[in-house]
């Protein structure tokens, strides 16, 4: 007759591997992936009748980036660290220079002072398909940047508090008196040819 070797008890494998990797998954840290914050418009009306917009030359800054990640705001080929000055300066425009944007006295709900001056600047961004990402990312924070210093300073004259501090009613005057108008166009592959 034969000896039986002892068979190996795995009746709590299962139960320890199942310990495992639960430790694992509460002691382990995925990454977190942060975006673009972006406010959509709201969907237009599906009655509402398209209307062919006309914007004046004056009102639009073209800011382009190219494949070797260079920086042209309108006509200037300007380093990253300029662009939100000079978008600062495009949209406030400060001595009213006719090169600059116009602005249309609108009525401001809420406001205390009933209108205000608002600044009809577009900021058009278009870029290279060849763009890095680090120099996407990095004007498109210059250009917030240029709008948030705006309305900062806006509400630091009107309401004595940065942006932030402000409740949400106030802060809604602040984006009617400044807005942020950014249009992206389609990136473009400049060194192909067709």
């Amino acid at each position: 007759m034969a000896k039986k070797t002892p068979a190996i008890n795995s009746s709590s494998t299962a139960d320890i591997a199942f310990l495992l990797l639960c430790y694992f998954l509460m002691t382990t840290t995925m990454g977190s992936h942060f975006g673009l914050s972006r406010r959509l418009p709201p969907m237009p009306d599906p009655n509402q009748k398209v209307e062919d917009q006309k914007v004046n030359r004056r009102n639009i800054i073209v800011v382009k980036i190219n494949s070797a990640d260079r920086i042209l705001a309108g006509s200037d080929a300007i380093d990253v660290s300029q662009l939100k000055d000079k978008i600062k300066e495009f949209l406030s425009n400060p001595a009213n220079d006719p090169n600059l944007p116009e602005k249309e006295v609108k009525e401001i709900e809420g406001y205390s002072r009933g209108t205000y001056p608002v600044s009809k600047g577009v900021i058009s961004l278009q870029n290279d398909r060849g763009t890095s990402y680090q120099a996407y990312i990095a004007v498109q924070n210059e250009l917030v940047k240029a709008v948030n210093e705006l309305r900062d300073e806006f509400s630091m004259r009107e309401f004595s508090k940065v942006y932030s501090a402000l409740t949400e009613d106030e802060q809604k005057i602040v984006r009617d008196c400044i807005p942020q108008n950014i249009s992206e166009a389609e990136p473009k592959d400049v060194g192909r040819r067709r």
